[in-house]
């Protein structure tokens, strides 16, 4: 008599933590930007591509391409390693950082190609189902399909989109166009890097999870209006330089010092408190190292605020300068526009290319 036995499936291994499996998150992974200036040191300016109208001279956010004189296209692409666990909040945080080139640039994205490394050893197909979902999702509320994109099997998980965008030519803003006299705005709060770090060791508090999720995935689609208006004359995102690093790269594009309000720049709401306790990201030390010499700090400012100021921003805000006297009003338009920690931080003035903070 033949007996039938039964065996259960074996339980199934819960997948690991996203974070478990990188060696860093969000625009923490950037390359510090003294190596990123050496890797860029020979390289081939336009040349004879004048309707190149933006390449890496000056460590714009896209290249701009002038297709005729009503049009030009703008061209980005931004990639990285999960600074947090929930796979559809990843997929969600990555595309918006990547589309927020396009935003800076004064442009509106019209398309994007995704590009996906995953350990497909390591982690179950609906993990990387859900990550693609969250980056679709984002691409649909900014008007954009994904049309495309590229896959390999890679060691530790990646995520982000190609963004191709359009804009007039006269709305380009570049981030070398600050003038003296102009005022300094800032859309978003700093100390995500911050957040990040502490989310990684299991220390962020639900609600301040949710603070950082409503910054990373909102949109910089104001860029593309503000840029249509002759007053605005530099735009760049804050991203993994921090606000300091990315500061001083308008600064010297434009051959203007930067002053910064300490008092008044926005930042999460237990940024500060973390940063005391020592939450900081290795990139947050690497900033300073690299730009360090090109920024005067107050006196005795101790080091968990300056940690605030070279802070890796992932999905960032948008560092906008302006003429001063339409600051006020341009400031009530971002914040009816949706962004509510946006703040004036500073002016530009006459003067070397450094960053100044008061």
């Amino acid at each position: 008599m033949s007996e039938t036995i039964e065996r259960e499936a074996p339980p199934r291994t819960a997948a690991p933590r996203l974070t478990s499996l990188a060696h860093g998150g969000g625009c923490g992974c950037k390359l510090a930007p003294s190596v990123l200036q050496q890797l860029l040191a020979d390289h081939p300016a336009a040349g004879p591509y004048k309707q190149l109208l933006v390449g890496t001279e000056t460590g714009d956010d896209a290249a701009v391409w002038q297709v005729d004189d009503e049009t030009c296209v703008v061209a980005t692409t931004d990639f990285f390693m999960p600074m947090v666990d929930d796979p559809h909040d990843f997929g969600r945080i990555a595309a918006t950082n990547a589309i927020s080139d396009v935003y800076a640039m004064g442009g509106t994205p019209i398309m994007a190609l995704a590009i996906l490394g995953m350990p497909l050893d390591k982690l179950p197909i609906e993990v990387t189902r859900e990550i693609l979902k969250g980056g679709a999702s984002i691409c649909a509320e900014a008007g954009i399909p994904v049309a495309g994109g590229h896959s390999i099997d890679a060691p530790e998980p990646i995520y982000g989109l190609a963004v191709i965008g359009l804009l007039k030519p006269k709305n380009l803003r570049r981030n070398n166009g600050a003038k003296p006299g102009d005022a300094l705005i800032l859309t978003k709060a700093l100390g995500v890097g911050i957040y990040s770090a502490a989310f990684k060791k299991e220390q962020l508090s639900p609600a301040a999870y949710d603070e950082m999720i409503a910054s990373v995935t909102l949109l910089n689609r104001v860029g593309a209006e503000l840029a249509k208006d002759a007053d605005v004359h530099a735009i760049t995102d804050v991203t993994g330089f921090g606000i300091l690093g990315h500061g001083l790269e308008m600064a010297r594009g434009s051959n203007a010092t930067l002053k910064l309000l300490l008092a008044d720049l926005p930042f999460l709401a237990q940024a500060g408190r973390l940063a005391r306790e020592g939450r900081v990201t290795g990139a947050s030390h690497r900033n300073w190292a690299s730009y360090g010499e090109g920024v005067d700090l107050p006196a005795g400012l101790p080091d968990w605020q300056r940690h605030l100021l070279t802070d890796p921003q992932t999905s960032g805000g948008l560092l906008v300068s302006c003429a001063a006297g339409r600051a006020q009003d341009l400031l009530a338009r971002i914040e009816a526009a949706g962004y509510p920690s946006a703040r004036i931080i500073g002016t530009v003035a006459a003067g070397p290319g450094r960053v100044v903070v008061g």
